[in-house]
């Protein structure tokens, strides 16, 4: 018996429709957040020109138009850390990563294996990895600021990617070294 797959809706429900929407543009190119009326909920830097809620008109909030102040003042150099509401969503582990990115300062980084330990799941790499990516406030909750062992870039989900995460930590002077390069197959 092979599984079916339930066949996706292209139109959004009325369930997946956050209460406070607001978009804007950033160095790092369009940017969305959403709130459920007094927190913010996610944040969305855009990948492949779009946003999650492009299909929705905004539906602004004062709690998003700080978190966008807040967001404008970090890109301009003049704020080094967020202090909005957030109401992120999640296991009890990811809960506990999240909450230990958050305790990772401008210009500072972490390995995936220090943030394990730090919220005693000891050498945990690939889960605090899998929580990392599970992220939906990125930038609030500094998720660009863990590394591979050693300083190196193993991806970003948001906005172009590695190169997102790149141009992040260089705005705050963290050093990385590049994600190693696919080796090239040559065929005789």
């Amino acid at each position: 018996m092979t599984p079916r797959r339930q066949a996706v809706d292209p139109l959004p429900s009325l369930f997946d429709r956050p209460v406070g929407l607001i978009r804007s543009s950033c160095p790092l190119g369009r940017i969305e957040l959403t709130s459920d009326g007094t927190s913010v909920t996610t944040l969305a830097l855009e990948r492949r020109a779009e946003l999650p809620h492009d299909g929705f008109r905004e539906s602004s909030l004062d709690v998003l138009v700080t978190a966008l102040e807040q967001i404008a003042e970090y890109f301009d150099g003049t704020r080094r850390s967020f202090d909005v509401p957030l109401s992120p969503v999640g296991t009890p582990f990811q809960l506990a990563v999240w909450t230990g990115l958050a305790g990772i300062g401008f210009g500072e980084a972490k390995t995936y294996g220090q943030l394990g330990h730090e919220i005693g799941a000891g050498p945990a790499g690939r889960a605090i990895g899998s929580a990392v990516r599970a992220n939906k406030l990125p930038l609030l909750v500094p998720c660009h600021r863990v590394l591979a062992a050693g300083g190196r870039i193993t991806g970003y989900t948001q906005g172009s990617g590695v190169p997102t995460k790149q141009w992040l930590l260089e705005h705050e002077g963290i050093d990385y070294r590049a994600p190693a390069r696919p080796s090239t197959l040559q065929i005789a």
